[in-house]
Order: C-alpha cells, then sequence, then structure tokens
C-alpha cells in the first residue's frame, strides 16, 4: 500500500478568510400627507383578525368523563374537546369552534341525563323504602 500525502488547499489571501462586504440597504420614510415631488406613495392596509378566544370545554368534558359518563357522552365530548383545542392550536378557528360546539352539546346531554338518572334512582329507592316499610308495619 503507498500512501501518499495530499495538501491542502489554502485560501489566496495567506490563509486568512476572504473580506466579505458589508451589504447596505437604504430604505425610505414617507411621511404621511401629499406626495412630495414626482412620485405618489401608495399604501397597504392589512386588517389581521384579533386573536378569537373559542373554548374548548376539556375541564368539563373531563369532568363528565369521570363522573358523570352516561353512555359514554362525557368520553365522546372529551374526545371533541381535544379535537378543539388541536385546531385552535393550529390556527383553524372555524375548525375549533365547531368541535367545541359538539363538545358543548355532548356535555350539556351527558349533564341532563346523569342528573335525571340520579333523580330517578333516588326517587325509585324511596318509593321502594316506604312500600317496605309499610309491608313490614
Amino acid at each position: 500500500m503507498s500512501h501518499t500525502s495530499q495538501a491542502f488547499l489554502t485560501a489566496p489571501n495567506g490563509g486568512h478568510p476572504p473580506n466579505y462586504e458589508r451589504i447596505k440597504e437604504e430604505y425610505e420614510v414617507a411621511e404621511l400627507g401629499g406626495p412630495h415631488g414626482s412620485t405618489s406613495v401608495r399604501t397597504t392596509v392589512i386588517n389581521m383578525p384579533r386573536e378569537v378566544a373559542v373554548p374548548d370545554h376539556v375541564v368539563w368534558s373531563l369532568f363528565n368523563t369521570l363522573f358523570l359518563n352516561f353512555c359514554c357522552l362525557g368520553f365522546i365530548a372529551y374526545a371533541y374537546s381535544v379535537k378543539s383545542r388541536d385546531r385552535k392550536m393550529v390556527g383553524d378557528v372555524t375548525g375549533a369552534q365547531a368541535y367545541a360546539s359538539t363538545a358543548k352539546c355532548l356535555n350539556i346531554s351527558a349533564l341532563v341525563l346523569s342528573i335525571l338518572t340520579v333523580v330517578v334512582t333516588i326517587i325509585a329507592v324511596v318509593c321502594i323504602a316506604v312500600s317496605a316499610g309499610r309491608l313490614y308495619t
């Protein structure tokens, strides 16, 4: 095996990096009012929408999932709430509002149906206890 040595290429100015020119940019500032001189100043107005706060109902959905999960409505509402939060992070306000609206409806349904279930259960237990008390007295 033969070993040959290779010389590294050196910069033409003695091994120092080349000098780079600084690029100067000129900015012209036009004052408000009439045009100065022969050229007219054109302006462009861009309307930026304000940050729209879209409630995603994650806490309410999590509460319904853990405590009032009637027919898995709380869990489904939680899934829609997470989708709403994801859409909001991406910047899709319309999609976030749609998912948040669905999550809100599911949360209301889960809450109402769970409260009705609890009330009906309490009424049934009281009725059974009263009728059982009448039988044994």
